[in-house]
This record gives C-alpha cells, structure tokens and sequence, in this order.
C-alpha cells in the first residue's frame, strides 16, 4: 500500500504577514498556502517544517493523519482562557498532553490504531473539528475529558487513577466534539458509560439586556482596555474571554456535574459490561428479526404452494421439457420446479416423488452440469 500523510494547519485568531508566509513557503513548495492555512500531503517524503515550532509562532490549530493509523490534533489557545492546572487534571499522558509557551497552551490529542491499513483523506477533517477550539475557549471541558477518556482506552492509565472532574453533556454532544470522538476513534461504549456520570447541559443564550448589565458593570479603565485591543490588536481571543467571565459571573455558571469519581478501572468494567449486555440484547434482536423473516417466507412459499397445487403432472412435463434444451440456465430452471413438486409432494405426504426422482437421475447420468445440480440440490 502506497504511504499517505497529510498535514493541515489554521490561524484563527490572526491572519499570517506577508513575510510569515515567505517564510512557510520556503519549506515546501508543493504546500496550498493563504492568509490563515497551511496543507501539505506526501506520498512520499516528509514534512520539513516543526510542528510544535510552528504551533507557537503562527497557529492556532494543526491536524495530521497518516495512513498507517496516526491521528493527531493540536490545539493553541491563550493561558489565560484555559487555566494550565484545570487542563492539566485531563492532559497527562500521550493521548492528551500539554505545554504552555510564552501565554499559550497547546493541547495535542494522538490516536493511533496498530492495524493501520485505512486511507482516509485529510482534506476537510480539520474543519469539522476546528469549533472545538471554541468550545474550549468558552469554558466547556467535554474535549479534555475525551482527550483522558481516550489514555482510558488505551490503557496508558493505571487502573487505580480516579477520573477527573466530568463536564455536563457529555451525552449530547456538539458535532464537533462528534467528530473528535470519531477522528481519536473512541470507543462508544467506553464513551456511554463514561457519560452516565455527566449532567446534562442547558444551552444558554446570553440575552442582550443581560449582557448589557454585566458590561456596565466594568470599570471604565476595563472598557476603555478591551476597545484598545478589539480595534488596535483585532485580538479575536478577546470576545471569547469576555463571553466565559460573563457566563461563570451568571447563576449556574459551573459546567461540571457532582458525584462521585470512578476509577480508571471501574470505567474500563462498566463498559465491559456494558458492551456484553449491548451485544446480547443486539443477538435477540436479530434472532427476534431472522424468526420474523423466516415466518414471512414460509407463509409466502404456502401461498405459492397453494397457487401451483394440482399442476403435477404439468410440472414434471415442464422438468422434461426444460432439460432436453441441454442449456445450463434451463437445467436450473428445471432443478427448482422440482423443489416445487418436492414439497408439493411432501404435503399430500405422496411417496412417488422419490422413485420418479430416481428415473430422472437413471435417465439423464450421462449430463454432468445436470446431474451436479441435483447433488447440490440434496435430491
């Protein structure tokens, strides 16, 4: 299988200078290259470039996916809409981990499936999974506790660690947090019962006449600051920092549900359990399902039984006619007008079927396509 490897990166809080772009270009000239990305794929060759160096000086979000099974996702995001210590309860391993670099933290989730074999291509994966970052820069954890959620299925946990905080709605996903489940492959088991201990989430819309109190409420040297840097920085971080001070300052803020934590290996036997009970109402469904089917077959093979009864004798002229063309496709025409008159026979409980099959068989050895097909007929 040829090799495949795809490298996608997006600035999303502020475009690329003319010179940042020089200076990308001059590691691949193959590279589709604008304002706010960089994507790059081989199927041959590898990337030149740093991908964290890269993270740190002119991206916010970076995705890579290579046909042997690698997924990977990085996500950059300033310190202080995502507090280092809060991230780092759920980033501690190589599915999930962290850095800060001069104000910015960068989240690298990693998924690799041993199999490989897939081809997937990159192009569009990272935007369906962009709006994560968003999400994240709002206050909502769900992707770092997927993140952790995937080390549990990995094993690289150990079974005694005691989960973090678990963020509300984790049972209803956004589409974007959809696709990280899918592109980091978490198992949707392991994800059900992880969610059982998630309270659900209100999806709450600031209302104007609500923001519009909250912001008065701000000093004058605050206001004065956020204009500055909205107009003079277009610093695009800064609504969404304003937005989660304006929601954690409004009753009900918090985003995590109480209760007790489970341990790694607690998750691990819930879903085991739960996958086996999964699988065995799934087996009673389809056995409930192949009864039914069968049940309908039977009663439309009496209602054609009904149709073709007492047409015997025609029937076994049709036989003699059908094989004395000598034609394959007739011979099997043939072989299925005796099943007919085979269970015709069989429900009048007549027992000349089988002497005049024998006849038959006498009468026509020397056909062998004939003759193989009343073998794997069972006549």
């Amino acid at each position: 299988m040829s090799e495949y490897q795809y490298y996608e990166f997006q600035a999303i809080d502020r475009p690329l200078t003319d010179e940042q772009m020089r200076e990308l270009r001059s590691f691949s000239s193959r590279a589709r290259i604008t304002a706010t990305s960089f994507a790059v794929d081989y199927s041959y060759g590898n990337f030149k470039g740093d991908e964290d160096g890269w993270m740190e000086k002119y991206f916010d979000a970076f995705l890579y996916l290579a046909n042997w099974g690698t997924h990977e996702l990085k996500l950059r995001l300033p310190s202080r809409l995502l507090n280092p210590s809060t991230a780092g309860e759920y980033c501690d391993g190589r599915s999930a981990s962290l850095r800060e670099k001069d104000g910015k933290l960068i989240l690298s989730f990693v998924s690799d499936d041993e199999e490989g074999g897939e081809w997937v291509e990159g192009e569009g994966e990272l935007s369906s999974l962009i709006s994560v970052r968003a999400e994240l820069a709002r206050g909502d954890l769900r992707a770092l506790y997927l993140g952790w959620l995937l080390g549990v299925q990995t094993g690289e946990l150990d079974e005694e660690e005691t989960e973090p905080p678990v963020p509300a709605g984790l049972g209803q996903l956004s589409a974007s947090l959809e696709s990280l489940t899918q592109f980091l492959r978490i198992d949707g088991d392991l994800l059900h019962v992880a969610a059982q201990a998630s309270a659900p989430m209100e999806e709450v819309m600031p209302r104007r006449d609500e923001v519009h109190a909250w912001i008065a409420g701000l000093s004058i040297t605050e206001k004065n600051d956020v204009l500055t840097r909205l107009i003079v920085d277009s610093e695009q971080a800064l609504v969404a920092e304003l937005l989660q001070r304006f929601m954690k300052d409004q009753p009900g803020g918090a985003n995590q549900a109480p209760g007790t934590r489970r341990t790694v290996g607690e998750l691990r036997e819930a879903a085991e359990a739960y996958t086996k009970e999964r699988r065995r109402l799934e087996a009673e469904k389809q056995a409930g399902e192949k009864a039914r089917r069968a049940r309908e077959a039977a009663l439309a093979r009496e209602k054609y039984l009904d149709g073709i009864a007492g047409r015997e004798p025609k029937l076994w002229a049709e036989v003699d006619t059908l094989i004395a063309t000598k034609q394959q496709k007739n011979y099997d025409q043939a072989v299925k007008l005796l099943v007919d008159l085979r269970d015709l026979y069989a429900r009048t409980e007549r027992g000349d079927f089988g002497v005049r099959l024998t006849g038959l068989r006498q009468e026509h050895a020397r056909k062998p396509s004939l003759i193989d097909r009343l073998d794997t007929a069972r006549f």
